[in-house]
């Protein structure tokens, strides 16, 4: 047996002790090396996991957003001849200008009816309402009561009848805009007063959308009506469809996009779980 140095086996037991001190040591950074490893792996998948249900999300929600635009909307454009656009070319009234700037906006299926009569009161409209509500429109714009305050008919029958046109339409299921009136002095101010008066009124009663004027910034300017200055251009319509009718409009078709997708939502949860109790009442007859 070979004998070692006293000095060196006086050191042995410590040599040994500390031999596996490092042992253990190495031992412990293999586990927590193995132990980051694993948890980055997991973090890793886990954000792979949340990228790729991300853009599925995103497209859905693009999907049924593109679905409900693609619906169709049905808008009636109710009054006289500034509605029916007399004077002008049929494609350059603001019926026809409203409905090229939707279809640009993304509603592909979007349809403005014109209901303009010329020389049309309030009267005469109230007159014709079963007939333009077959149209069933999902919004409409009621622009009446010119031709009223020019044969100085009485204030109280032009609102009565407007509120009858409101409430008619609201009834068949149409949100109503209501295009507010001015007109000249020649009546003298208590009745121009009286008359402007009506619209915020019957708009405040009613809970009704009102555009203030319906042509302002047309109205009064010689280079944007007619030789007649009542009607307007095409370059006043398209004044009139950018900058009164379209800011009053585009949150109205932001709320029915809603009920839309609302409607489209339940449907489709309606849909599957039909399908759900399909499959189990299935699954039940098997067993």
């Amino acid at each position: 047996m070979m004998k070692l140095p006293s000095r060196f086996a006086q050191r042995l037991p410590a040599i040994a002790m500390l031999a596996a001190v490092m042992a253990i040591s190495g031992c412990q950074k293999d586990a927590e090396t193995t132990s980051t490893t694993d948890t980055q792996s997991t973090s890793t998948e886990a954000t792979n996991s949340q990228a790729s249900t991300a853009p599925v999300a995103t497209e859905t929600a693009a999907s049924t957003d593109q679905q409900v635009k693609s619906s169709s909307l049905t808008i009636l454009a109710l009054g006289d001849s500034l509605t029916e656009g007399l004077g002008v070319d049929k494609d350059d009234n603001y019926p026809a200008q409203l409905e090229d700037r939707l279809q640009e906006m993304g509603y592909a299926n979007a349809k403005v009816i014109n209901s303009g009569l010329s020389g049309e009161t309030s009267t005469g409209l109230v007159n014709r309402l079963d007939w333009v509500s077959q149209t069933k429109p999902d919004i409409t714009i009621l622009t009446i009561g010119a031709n009223d305050a020019i044969r100085g008919i009485d204030v109280a029958t032009i609102e009565a009848n407007i509120r009858t046109a409101v409430k008619h339409l609201q009834d068949n299921g149409s949100v109503v805009i209501l295009g507010g009136m001015s007109i000249y002095d020649n009546l003298g101010s208590e009745y121009v007063a009286a008359f402007s008066d009506i619209y915020p009124r019957v708009a405040k009663d009613m809970n009704l959308t009102l555009i203030p004027f319906f042509l302002e910034g047309v109205g009064g300017d010689r280079e944007l009506n007619q030789a007649d200055a009542i009607h307007p251009t095409k370059e006043g319509y398209e004044i009139i469809v950018n900058n009164n009718i379209l800011p009053i409009l585009e949150p109205k078709l932001k709320e029915l996009e809603e009920l839309k997708e609302l409607k489209t939502t339940d449907t489709d949860n309606t849909a599957t779980t039909a399908q759900d109790n399909t499959t189990k009442n299935k699954t039940n007859e098997t067993t």
